[in-house]
């Protein structure tokens, strides 16, 4: 049946208008009282309540299945020194159950789509840098606030926009992956300087003094460009897999 009116409640679930019925379909607090005696939360799973006008009619228990490769993917991340939190929409249980099984410590749940940034502000304002890993319309504020955001390929286009790395693949191997290859361009860019810097110390003031033959200045300059761009070519041996 097509409704007459529709609206999304973010963080909370759906609300339409069918055949002058309200049909909310959501969470408990979109709900509130009409779910008297029924269950709410229970282990692992989210669940998703339907009403009809003032009554519930329906309920919808939702687990989520992490990928296999996740909870290696997650102790790669832990392997480069970087610290893991999940944050979430689902319920207290529903989070703790999926981050046992990825293996993160760390857990926020009944997070709403805003707080997620405010999240990524709390812990920047205690002077951490944070990198936001995301995929859904929920994740672009958050993967816009973070230092930096990743994309997952498979995701909504508007967070593929928000993110500064988007992954081509749904495997969150590509966020380690992604990392060791900054970290190996950022130190390839700071040897490249250290060395250009050491080629004009020791040629200019030589050049200066009338020491230096302009044909060995001339292939001591070639030298260096030889030098740094032969030093960044090293990247392409980079193991990011």
């Amino acid at each position: 049946m097509e409704p007459e009116s529709f609206s999304n409640e973010p963080g909370l679930g759906v609300v339409a208008q069918i055949a002058d019925q309200t049909i909310r379909v959501g969470n408990a607090e979109l709900l509130g009282t009409r779910l008297v005696n029924l269950p709410l939360n229970p282990e692992g799973r989210t669940m998703v309540y339907v009403s009809a006008g003032d009554r519930a009619i329906g309920i919808v228990a939702v687990a989520d299945e992490i990928k296999a490769d996740s909870a290696q993917a997650v102790e790669e991340l832990h392997n480069l020194g970087l610290r893991t939190m999940l944050l979430t929409g689902d319920n207290e249980k529903s989070a703790r159950s999926i981050a046992t099984m990825a293996g993160i410590s760390d857990i926020r749940a009944n997070v709403r789509p805003a707080g997620k940034a405010d999240a990524i502000r709390e812990l920047q304002a205690r002077q951490l840098r944070v990198a936001m890993v995301g995929d859904g319309i929920n994740d672009a504020p958050a993967l816009a606030q973070a230092e930096l955001g990743i994309a997952i390929g498979s995701g909504s286009d508007v967070a593929k926009e928000a993110g500064g790395i988007v992954l081509v693949g749904s495997s969150l191997h590509g966020v380690s992956a992604s990392i060791r290859l900054s970290r190996a361009t950022m130190r390839t860019i700071r040897q490249n300087l250290f060395l250009a810097f050491i080629y004009n110390v020791l040629a200019i003031p030589l050049a200066a003094l009338g020491l230096l033959n302009p044909l060995i200045a001339a292939l001591a300059m070639a030298l260096s460009d030889v030098t740094v761009i032969g030093n960044a070519l090293r990247l392409r041996r980079s193991r990011i897999d």
